[in-house]
């Protein structure tokens, strides 16, 4: 049997099968189709399967990672939602938290409000801080506010009151009363997406999942229909945020929790391979399309983050922590006012791309950079599949940015790469350096289609010693979701003392979180033997305004005294300092459901060949102003082997990317395929060796044997 996972990303959508059986792995890669993302899902699997003669009955799991919620939130393309909230709430929305994220800066403005003001409507009810009904629901405002929304055509509708974390019994009441006027409404409940404290966030998150389940939900139904076209029987599993799987059914209920799918599928992916080769400190780097995603690796385990905007809006759900920057291969270079030359954030996307991919698009991005330079290949990508058009990416760079600044078409595409170069870095720093970590113990992992190109020169730049870029890394996410287990967050408010008198409703709640772990386990047909429930507690000194996360092995009558040394640790880390003999104030009681899915093992590399062997050819290739254009040895990666040696500078390609070594640096292949590139310090330069070529270096590569990859 066989397991496919995908990555539908900005630009390309990737796929990565692995036979069970034998251990095999094949990648494939096709353009995005941002109209509709569910058919370039179809085409590729029917090319993947086709390619490989491999029956669509032999699949056995599909999981996937999209890019749908994120694009519906930033683009503000999301249903027309209307919102029922206690009386007196109705601006909870509008009025936020009254933070300025640049206090002198009069350009930055706050996103538009999700939900207009004449589709906000207040409702008599009240409950107490404990969930106890203060006023009763008035059904009858209810429904006169359901028939509204109706009436204006709306087709999604949030429940917000107030405590209905404690208490769900109004909003649960109201979204009867809701489905009995508007049977076809797609309607969330704050109680049921974000039972946590904190009314602004909670009430934001709920108005954002039913902003895109409407057409997460027609997606999925497009995706499913195509899957079962092709004859594939098991439904689809979708990552969501937290770098777990979940159903269709989960992702239909709670679709703001798939809002960074793909990129957290990565990050899971990339801390599953440098715990097989022992490299448990990573910053890991995906440069895709459209943008760059970093993120923090630390003991093998990724960071994670219940804070975070998407597009300006808060969304509060447990997450990958990742900071994603608009700068990938599609970004646009172009000038401003004053004329200086800048780098995205808008993208040339899929369509109509780069100029360089001779699919209509005029701007010159970041891509044609690479191709006007030759660090790409200036003949063809996805192994000859998509053909490279290097006049058309030389045009564009020269007319948009060379001849207005006056300066060469090197210095113009090198000027380019730099300043991606250079806001990459600083997104880097953002997650490590900026939190205390030291850079130099770690190393950078590089994917996505683009990532290995900027690896080495942003390594260098934020000193960092060691590169790692795993085998086909445009295919990365697609590979961490095959790595991923099916799981889901339970969460609960409990705000007591962490005190022997008051511990007993902690305990209480664990109890009560556990129970719908397990059933939510049950539902989603996971055995026992693979069931694992992880256990974590929110807390903070009494006084202070935000949380620490503690980890537990376990939570029961005797374990306070573990919790209080746990916080202790846990706050020191993350703060600098302990507060000895200072209350402990319990915030939230949380439970992850983890149903353990089969998982391939690394697969070792290829091994005897030499190198030699694997090299497909040689180009003129620019590496910056320092050393000029230099003919440059240009490897076939599928033909190296373990143990290989490449001296810079060379150009590695592959399917999905193209690594690029500078002279000084060099890479080896290590027993599982990845290349690791060694960074030494900068060497003196030569002067630049000869003006740029007047024609791309048009060698053949010649076919290679299947290599035995690493998943």
């Amino acid at each position: 049997m066989y397991r496919i996972g995908i990555d539908v990303g900005g630009t390309f959508t990737d796929f990565t099968m692995i036979d069970e059986t034998a251990g095999a792995v094949h990648f494939h890669k096709v353009p995005s189709t941002p109209h509709d993302p569910s058919e370039a899902i179809d085409r590729g699997i029917a090319e993947l399967l086709g390619d490989h003669g491999i029956a669509a009955a032999e699949v056995a799991h599909i999981g996937h990672g999209t890019t749908v919620a994120t694009n519906l939130i930033i683009e503000r393309k999301g249903a027309k939602v209307g919102l029922i909230t206690t009386q007196g709430f109705r601006d909870i929305l509008e009025i936020g938290r009254q933070t300025r994220p640049h206090l002198f800066d009069y350009s930055v403005t706050k996103p538009p409000v999700l939900v207009p003001r004449e589709h906000r409507i207040e409702v008599p009810e009240r409950l107490d801080a404990q969930g106890r009904v203060v006023t009763p629901l008035d059904e009858a405002a209810v429904r006169r506010a359901a028939e509204a929304f109706r009436d204006a055509g709306l087709e999604a509708v949030t429940i917000g009151f107030l405590h209905a974390y404690r208490n769900p019994c109004h909003e649960q009441r109201a979204r009867a009363i809701v489905q009995e006027v508007m049977p076809g409404a797609y309607v969330s409940l704050s109680s049921e997406v974000l039972p946590e404290f904190r009314e602004y966030e909670r009430l934001s998150t709920t108005v954002l999942n039913a902003a895109v389940g409407p057409r997460m939900a027609r997606y999925l139904d497009r995706f499913l229909e195509r899957a079962r076209a092709l004859g594939v029987s098991h439904a689809p599993y979708t990552i969501h945020s937290n770098g777990g799987l979940m159903s269709a059914s989960a992702v239909r209920q709670f679709p703001v929790r798939t809002c960074l799918s793909g990129p957290a599928a990565g990050v899971v992916g990339a801390a599953a391979v440098g715990r097989a080769i022992g490299r448990t400190e990573l910053v890991t780097f995906d440069v895709g399309g459209t943008s760059t995603d970093v993120s923090l690796i630390s003991g093998g385990r990724p960071l994670f983050t219940s804070n975070r905007q998407v597009a300006g809006y808060p969304v509060k759900t447990p997450m990958v922590d990742i900071h994603v920057i608009g700068a990938g291969g599609g970004s646009i270079a172009w000038r401003d006012d004053a004329g200086s030359l800048k780098v995205g954030p808008h993208s040339a996307g899929a369509v109509p791309g780069p100029v360089g991919y001779a699919r209509g698009g005029t701007q010159a991005t970041i891509t044609d950079a690479e191709i006007a330079l030759q660090r790409l290949n200036p003949v063809a990508l996805l192994k000859g599949r998509m053909p490279v058009d290097l006049a058309g990416s030389r045009r564009a760079v020269t007319e948009q940015v060379a001849v207005p600044l006056g300066i060469t078409l090197e210095e113009a595409a090198e000027g380019i790469i730099r300043i991606a170069n250079a806001n990459m870095s600083r997104a880097i720093r953002a997650v490590s350096t900026e939190r205390g970590y030291d850079l130099s113990r770690f190393a950078l992992y590089a994917y996505g289609g683009a990532g290995p190109l900027h690896a080495v020169e942003v390594a260098q730049e934020c000193g960092i010693p060691v590169v790692i870029v795993p085998q086909e890394p445009g295919t990365m996410c697609a590979r961490g979701i095959l790595l991923t287990d099916i799981s889901f967050d339970f969460v609960r408010s409990e705000i007591s003392i962490a005190e022997p008198a008051q511990w007993h409703r902690v305990v209480d709640a664990f109890a009560q979180l556990r129970a719908e772990a397990l059933a939510w386990l049950e539902a989603e047909h996971v055995e026992p033997a693979r069931q694992r429930l992880c256990f974590a507690i929110d807390a903070r000194y009494d006084g202070q305004n935000f949380e620490v996360q503690v980890p537990m092995d376990h939570v029961d009558a005797d374990s306070l005294d573990a919790f209080l040394d746990g916080f202790d640790a846990a706050h020191a880390r993350e703060y600098g300092y302990r507060v000895p003999g200072r209350a402990v104030q319990v915030i939230n009681c949380r439970v992850q459901a983890v149903g353990q899915v089969i998982k391939a093992p690394l697969a070792p590399a290829r091994t005897g060949g030499s190198l030699a062997q694997a090299r497909a050819g040689a180009r003129e290739v620019y590496h910056g102003r320092a050393h000029g254009w230099q003919a440059t040895p240009v490897y076939d990666r599928d033909r190296l082997c373990a143990g290989h040696r490449i001296d810079g500078p060379a150009v590695i390609e592959e399917m999905s990317s193209t690594t690029v070594l500078g002279p000084h640096h060099h890479a080896e292949v290590d027993a599982y395929g990845n290349l690791l590139v060694m960074l030494a310090p900068a060497a003196p330069a030569a002067p630049a060796a000869h003006a740029a070529p007047a024609h791309a270096d048009t060698q053949q590569h010649t076919a290679a044997p299947e290599p035995q990859h690493a998943l």
